[in-house]
């Protein structure tokens, strides 16, 4: 693997997506990330499409990733995972707090062990204070942190049919601030030498990334049309041929709405006492829509209306599916898609990188691994002796390989991703539990 990361050696015990993603991406950068995989394997695995222990789901979040199963419950299991970390430049977990430390493998005493340790853990509430023992899903945290609200505030109080959102904002937001962390404290090794110890909550993520948190946060009442917050409310037109667009520029700005009266050719809308000011046009929106609607079906075809806009400043999106993107000439150029084999004949197609260096060259993310598929190459590397190897098989230390991976229940599939989630089994057993 080439990148700016190449050399960097990252142990990855996470499960899931918010960990899982940190440590992919520090792969994509051309890290040399291994997974570390408990014997009841990450509940990702069984996640629709996926056979023999290959998932779609999985794949997107590990490809790349070298993979050792390790069960910490076996006499001398320990030691394997610590010859790991001791030469680590970065661990990443995402388990409840206080989990890893059952088993001797917590910050304070891997940095004894390696001064230059970088170690992350990405938790709902954060370690320490008064919610630190939560459980934590993506859904929860955004609930207790005003996504939902804000959801519920844009599109309606549904009740009747309660939605929450379809995809897990809060894992994916905090596995790309504890790698902004990451490479934070990597930044500052180079200065002091001593790697350090990076706690990140999902709730002060999803805090962090709210563009508007300084009104909700004042306590100021915006009433029933956030529209008063700003110009970047998108609304929802119909196109020339019944496609369906976006502009997010918002119709009702200040700043944006003579931008709508240049690209329609409208100056005389602005003497409208229906929209002479924004309160107005929130209040006459629908005909204020209608006018803008009317225009745009006067063109033939999306280019030429997209055009016009540009011209005038406003930006157009047409609503596409992913698959419908991904086959766009915008992804062939950027290779926004990746082909990726699923072990099985097949190929999955994953997302490709959002960057591109200068001066590095990004490798094609490679296989997905079975659990367990590199115990065998990793420690040779480590300097184990090929007896010793076996005999951590035969203890049970080192477990799985391509062939004893198969998902219990098929067509199963996660519940939404959790960074706090509670440890399954008995306690006295100290089992870890994905």
């Amino acid at each position: 693997m080439t990148g700016p990361l190449q050399g960097l050696k990252v142990v990855d015990f996470s499960r899931v997506l918010a960990g899982p993603l940190c440590a992919r991406t520090l792969a994509d950068l051309g890290a040399d990330v291994v997974k570390i995989e408990p014997p009841r394997p990450d509940v990702s695995r069984m996640s629709f499409p996926f056979d023999d222990g290959m998932s779609g789901y999985y794949a997107q979040q590990n490809v790349g990733k070298r993979n050792v199963s390790i069960d910490l419950n076996v006499p001398g299991a320990r030691e394997l995972a610590l010859m790991l970390c001791d030469g680590a430049d970065v661990v990443v977990e995402n388990f409840r707090a206080g989990t890893l430390k059952s088993f001797g493998l917590d910050y304070e005493t891997l940095s004894r062990r390696n001064p230059r340790l970088i170690y992350v853990s990405i938790t709902g509430y954060g370690q320490g204070g008064p919610w630190a023992a939560r459980m934590a899903y993506a859904p929860t945290v955004q609930a207790e942190t005003g996504f939902a609200h804000n959801t519920l505030r844009h599109f309606g109080d549904a009740l009747t049919e309660p939605k929450t959102d379809a995809l897990s904002h809060a894992d994916v937001y905090s596995g790309l601030q504890a790698t902004i962390a990451v490479l934070a404290a990597l930044k500052r090794r180079e200065v002091t030498g001593r790697g350090q110890y990076i706690d990140v909550a999902m709730a002060a993520v999803m805090m962090a990334v709210n563009e508007r948190a300084h009104v909700d946060l004042a306590g100021i009442d915006t009433g029933a049309e956030p529209a008063v917050l700003g110009a970047t409310d998108g609304a929802f037109f119909r196109g020339p041929a019944d496609e369906r667009i976006v502009l997010p520029s918002s119709l009702v700005g200040s700043l944006t709405f003579p931008n709508y009266l240049r690209a329609m050719r409208r100056g005389d809308l602005a003497t409208d006492p229906r929209f002479a000011t924004p309160a107005l046009r929130r209040q006459n929106y629908a005909a204020l829509h209608a006018v803008v609607q009317t225009w745009i079906l006067t063109f033939r075809d999306l280019a030429g209306l997209d055009a016009q806009f540009d011209e005038a400043k406003i930006a157009m999106g047409q609503i596409r599916t992913l698959q419908e993107i991904g086959n766009s000439e915008w992804a062939t150029y950027w290779g926004a898609v990746h082909e990726v084999p699923d072990r099985h004949g097949g190929s999955y197609r994953l997302h490709g990188r959002p960057w591109r260096f200068s001066d590095d060259r990004l490798e094609p993310p490679g296989m997905p691994a079975f659990r367990g598929e590199h115990n065998a190459e990793i420690f040779t590397e480590l300097g184990m002796s090929q007896r010793d190897i076996e005999a951590s098989i035969t203890a049970g230390m080192l477990v799985g390989h391509a062939h004893q991976t198969r998902p219990a229940a098929s067509g199963s599939v996660p519940a939404p991703a959790a960074a706090n989630a509670p440890n399954a089994a008995d306690a006295t057993a100290r089992r870890i539990a994905v």
